[in-house]
């Protein structure tokens, strides 16, 4: 009897990326080779890898011209583990941004800085004077371990932030690339040492222990195909969710004694927040709690949980490729059970945790050493002169007089350290002059609102983020203010595509561009940041900013439940849930007037029927006044019905529906209508 030969299954093709790693030598080429050609960009190729050196090659769509070649220009990202940038690299970057970029300088959502319009012939002077300055980009972009986050708070009487900060130095220790490209190709060679690194995170990364390395690599940890996606870490203190840990591949936890001395850490993995329009297989997801580690084994343990990611992570799809999705394939049991094949031990049961709080540091504080520490709000962590503010001058100044180190937040604003009591009148009159508001002069929603760049320069970006957003947050106050809630905040994000920079999927009010001036709006998170928010409305108009809020908001008025401390926005609409609020949206009736279009008019729902009204403006003959003259067409009530019930499918405010209907007839009958 003929048996039937068993069938081989296909091995799954690499991503086109995972054979430029391999074929790169370590990272070297094509760089090395192009950034010798007199050319104002890298090919598509070299870019790739250039990212692991942490540029981005990009393009300023507000300089695009028909028929030439696109304003490429490079965006660099500096690696500042825990968000410590020293004096002399803070007047470093702040005179590249000058003569090589854009004038402005940008903290970013992960702790580091950003110089953005740097150009080609300029990309290696740039980088060698950041390296010469105590600083890296190393590993700020690409797939590897990214830039490690951790509290920013200077509190130097704290045993927990001071093991928070270390081991986040630690961990990036561990975790830096190894390969020699970096610095044969942006210091011909010269190995310049920015600081010591910690002994026991060499002699980790060394350690082969179940499998954790490669032998005889230039990569002992990563290989030569470095990590199927990047790689995102934090270390935090319990209590304080400054980090957005659930968003993070692995966050650590610091667990110390009575005495205060470091026991261990907590471990939470598989978080990460990007995700692509209509593709239901990417998503947002929070991080898992997988145990606890002693602190004798929290290196092995890191390297265990990398390595198991290195090895079964994604490499053919790369939307699939992160660890968040391989924590949602496996489930947690299975994950947990891997790592410690890699780790030789069980992993501990995790220890107990008081509840998260997000906490910004804003303000004058007390270090608890004797000197103080002054945290500045910094709008869509963009650092400039514009107008009457002159943030960028007056942050040289002071840095450059006091010489003072610089922690940068997770919130995209910057706080200056180790300030002298007999310092901080002159740096606050410095800040004054400069038009510098402090915390207690803003308003709560810029000050807990982020943006990410979006347009022009991010290649990814589909509409505007970081300058729409001031806009969006003096229409969203203005609307609070209507219905009666002036002095309500909550955490609003955006950004300008689905990849989530701005962690909008963590907001209370998330907005996620999917096309011009069109955006995914998401309610509902923690305002602690340890939930994540619901997609609402798939494609919001930002035309239709008030109309869509205004019922979501005169609801929360309405509902909001007061104990000691009143109900946030996010937690009421978790509680009442998605459809309630589509539902009451549906039905609601605002005044007469309540969408303004640009063209002067307006739509409303008024007494079950459905009244368009065209708002002229008249000058009264007796009075300086304007006189608005309302025309109303009203439908019948079984087409106000059947508006009413495709707007509770929808999301939408009847008002809204019914404005766009009767655009679309008018659009649909212009070329029939008499001239």
């Amino acid at each position: 009897m003929t048996q039937t030969p068993t069938q081989t299954p296909p091995v799954p093709k690499l991503s086109k990326v995972e054979g430029l790693k391999e074929r790169s030598n370590y990272l070297r080429e094509p760089v090395a080779t192009e950034i010798l050609q007199d050319t104002n960009s890298f090919t598509e190729d070299a870019t790739q890898i250039l990212k692991f050196h942490g540029s981005y090659q990009q393009d300023n769509r507000d300089n695009r011209v028909k028929g030439q070649e696109k304003d490429y220009q490079f965006m660099l990202r500096t690696r500042s583990p825990g968000g410590f940038i020293p004096p002399q690299l803070y007047l470093t970057l702040d005179r590249l941004s000058g003569e090589y970029g854009n004038n402005t300088l940008r903290v970013t959502t992960r702790q580091g800085f950003q110089l953005h319009g740097i150009l080609k012939k300029n990309l290696k002077a740039t980088l060698a004077a950041i390296i010469k300055s105590m600083g890296s980009t190393l590993g700020a972009c690409g797939d590897l371990n990214r830039n490690v986050m951790a509290p920013p708070a200077p509190f130097k009487n704290s045993q927990e932030y001071k093991y928070a900060w270390e081991y986040a130095d630690n961990i990036a220790d561990l975790l830096t690339p190894q390969t020699g490209a970096y610095y044969e190709i942006w210091l011909d060679g010269e190995k310049f040492v920015t600081g010591e690194e910690n002994p026991e995170a060499v002699a980790a990364r060394q350690r082969n222990d179940k499998g954790t390395n490669f032998e005889e690599k230039e990569e002992p940890i990563y290989g030569p195909n470095y990590m199927p996606r990047k790689f995102k870490c934090s270390v935090t203190v319990p209590g304080d969710n400054s980090v957005d840990l659930f968003s993070q591949d692995l966050s650590l936890v610091v667990i110390t004694n009575n005495r205060g001395e470091l026991e261990g850490f907590n471990v939470f993995a598989g978080g990460g927040l990007g995700r692509t329009h209509n593709k239901e297989e990417t998503f947002p997801r929070l991080a898992d709690a997988i145990g606890y580690v002693a602190k004798e084994d929290v290196y092995d343990l890191v390297k265990a949980i990398v390595a198991t990611q290195r090895d079964n992570g994604d490499r053919t799809d790369r939307r699939h490729a992160r660890m968040k999705y391989l924590l949602e394939d496996w489930g947690v049991d299975k994950f947990r059970t891997t790592v410690e094949g890699y780790f030789g031990k069980q992993i501990q049961p995790l220890k107990p945790l008081p509840e998260w709080k997000y906490l910004d540091f804003l303000g004058w504080q007390e270090q608890g050493d004797g000197k103080l520490f002054v945290g500045i709000s910094i709008e869509n962590g963009r650092v400039k002169d514009e107008g009457n503010l002159k943030l960028r001058s007056a942050l040289r100044e002071i840095v450059q007089k006091f010489q003072l180190p610089i922690r940068l937040t997770p919130h995209q604003n910057l706080i200056i350290c180790d300030i002298a009591p007999g310092q901080k009148r002159e740096i606050q009159q410095i800040l004054d002059r400069s038009g510098v508001k402090m915390e207690s002069e803003l308003d709560p929603l810029v000050r807990y609102s982020m943006a990410c760049p979006a347009l022009p320069t991010c290649g990814l970006a589909t509409t505007e983020s970081e300058r729409a957003m001031p806009g969006i947050l003096e229409r969203i106050r203005a609307l609070l203010v209507k219905v009666g809630l002036s002095e309500e905040h909550f955490v609003v994000r955006m950004t300008g595509c689905p990849n989530g920079c701005a962690r909008p999927y963590l907001a209370e009010l998330g907005f996620v561009g999917r096309s011009p001036n069109v955006y995914q709006l998401w309610l509902g998170a923690d305002p602690h940041q340890t939930r994540l928010a619901e997609p609402y409305i798939e494609k919001l108009d930002i035309q239709n900013l008030e109309a869509t809020l205004e019922p979501l908001f005169v609801y929360f008025k309405k509902e909001q439940q007061k104990p000691e401390k009143s109900e946030s926005f996010g937690d009421f609409c978790h509680r009442v849930g998605l459809e309630a609020l589509r539902t009451f949206t549906a039905t609601y009736e605002s005044a007469p007037v309540t969408l303004e279009l640009t063209n002067g008019h307006s739509a409303s729902s008024f007494m079950g029927e459905t009244i368009v009204e065209t708002l002229s403006e008249t000058p009264s003959e007796t009075t300086a006044a304007v006189t608005k003259i309302r025309r109303r067409v009203t439908v019948r009530d079984d087409v106000y019905q059947r508006l009413k019930e495709i707007a509770v499918s929808q999301g939408k405010p009847v008002v809204e529906l019914a404005t766009e209907a009767i655009e679309a007839y008018l659009n649909a009958n212009s070329d029939s209508q008499p001239s």
